[in-house]
């Protein structure tokens, strides 16, 4: 790219140029006039002949005199223009050869340009963890596919790579997160998040690549269609029995949901038989890729609710020993030395918690056990001394179900889902903290929701 200052000094210098060049002009036009005017103010009336035998000397004296001052003029003007010319050349001369594109020029020397605007660095480092992101959800859904032909083993390659991707998308997190803690020097920050972003992209472009060339869709689509027919039928079995499962407000309308992407399956199902048919390979591994998608996508939601189930069942038979164990816990803050500062404070909020526990459990009225076992868990988990062994194991149900909920819920819309929840997704992945793990997943949860009501719906 042609810098500012190559583009601009030529105009100017032909500027400056063209108004010497008009100077001088002038000059030699008013020099010129100056030489006509005697002649063009001669009488030409006739004289009669003894007046103009008279007055020939004098006006031959006159002629002479009147073409000194005109000449002179011309001459200073010419002189002074040759001169401008000669200056013209030296400073051209002189003057530094423009720096490369990319640097601003104050006169004759170059500055570096000016860094990126913020805003901008800011949009493009959010950009590329969501497209990152979406590239390794995708590259794992395909190897779950590609794995039914030459077997788990043949997938190795890939898994690294995709686990290597995952480290790179990892650390590019931990540093947008710090940023928006608050870190200096904002710009290399997110200059970092972007280059974590692209060697990601790197291993997953490679690994998609390699993948694509092993399963060879484009030229013999036959068996990868036939196993995702088999899969398609298994999941069409198991979304009925998802449809009558009992649930709770986190999975509502993930069977309609599953259903609906079990639709758009078919669909690409058929059209890859009727690219195979009329022989156009290339669309019917499109195709195929398409309907492997939505299977996948419903194979979330479908797990989801089945999974949710189970872990419901958990909470409720962890309820009463969490309960019991709370109380271990706290036994030590009961022997008076408590009565004031903060850990009074945590020891009469816990007390409550766990008395409103009570109450709802046994008042016969429907309840969330997984909600319940989190009240028990983040109430005693502040004074926890690790007395108790089964609320390490209720801490990490919590902990583990709301990360796999936000991480479903996010596959499931990653389309429309911005960077903010899959950064919080990925600290609550990492911290072993399992309170916090529980509390950043459920915030990407409803970060991630948020983003699906403004921006709509794409299951």
């Amino acid at each position: 790219m042609t810098s500012s200052f190559v583009r601009g000094r030529p105009r100017r210098s032909r500027s400056h140029i063209s108004v010497r060049v008009a100077h001088a002009l002038l000059g030699v036009v008013a020099g010129v006039a100056w030489l006509v005017l005697p002649w063009m103010t001669i009488n030409d009336d006739a004289p009669v002949a003894g007046a103009r035998a008279s007055a020939a000397p004098a006006e031959a004296e006159s002629s002479g005199s009147d073409l000194v001052l005109p000449v002179a003029v011309l001459a200073v003007v010419v002189a002074l223009a040759a001169y401008g010319s000669v200056r013209r050349v030296r400073r051209s001369r002189r003057r530094t050869t423009p720096a490369a594109a990319g640097t601003t020029h104050v006169g004759a020397y170059p500055s570096p340009a000016p860094p990126p605007p913020l805003a901008g660095l800011d949009d493009r480092s959010r950009a590329a963890l969501v497209a990152a992101d979406n590239r390794l959800r995708t590259l794992r859904e395909e190897i779950t596919f590609a794995a039914a032909g030459p077997g788990p083993e043949a997938m190795t390659p890939f898994t690294g790579a995709a686990g290597a991707a995952e480290a790179e998308l990892a650390a590019a997190c931990a540093i947008r997160r710090r940023y928006e803690e608050g870190v200096p020097e904002e710009a290399a920050a997110l200059a970092g998040v972007v280059g974590r972003c692209e060697e990601a992209e790197r291993r997953l472009t490679g690994a998609a690549e390699s993948l694509r060339a092993l399963r060879a869709l484009d030229r013999d689509p036959a068996a990868a269609l036939a196993s995702a027919e088999t899969r398609f039928r298994e999941l069409t079995a198991r979304t009925t029995g998802a449809e009558t499962a009992p649930t709770d407000d986190s999975v509502t309308g993930y069977a309609e949901l599953a259903k609906d992407s079990l639709v758009t399956a078919t669909v690409h199902l058929n059209q890859t038989h009727q690219a195979t048919a009329s022989d156009r390979p290339e669309h019917a591994a499109h195709h195929l890729r398409a309907a492997e998608t939505a299977i996948a996508r419903a194979d979330v939601l479908v797990r989801a609710v089945t999974r949710l189930r189970k872990v419901r069942a958990e909470a409720a038979r962890l309820i009463p020993p969490a309960l019991t164990g709370a109380e271990a816990e706290l036994a030590p803050f009961r022997d008076g030395t408590a009565h004031e500062g903060e850990t009074h404070a945590r020891l009469l909020h816990a007390d409550a918690v766990l008395a409103a526990v009570r109450q709802e459990t046994t008042s016969g009225q429907p309840y969330d056990p997984i909600g319940v076992l989190r009240r028990i868990v983040h109430a005693s988990a502040p004074l926890a001394t690790g007395r108790s062994g089964v609320l390490p194991v209720a801490a990490l149900l919590v902990a583990r179900e709301s990360v796999a909920a936000a991480d479903d819920y996010v596959t499931v819309h990653r389309e429309t889902v911005g960077a903010a929840p899959r950064v919080l997704l990925s600290e609550a992945r990492l911290t072993g903290d399992l309170p916090r793990a529980d509390a950043l997943a459920r915030e990407a949860r409803d970060l991630a929701e948020r983003d699906v009501r403004l921006r709509g719906h794409t299951a």
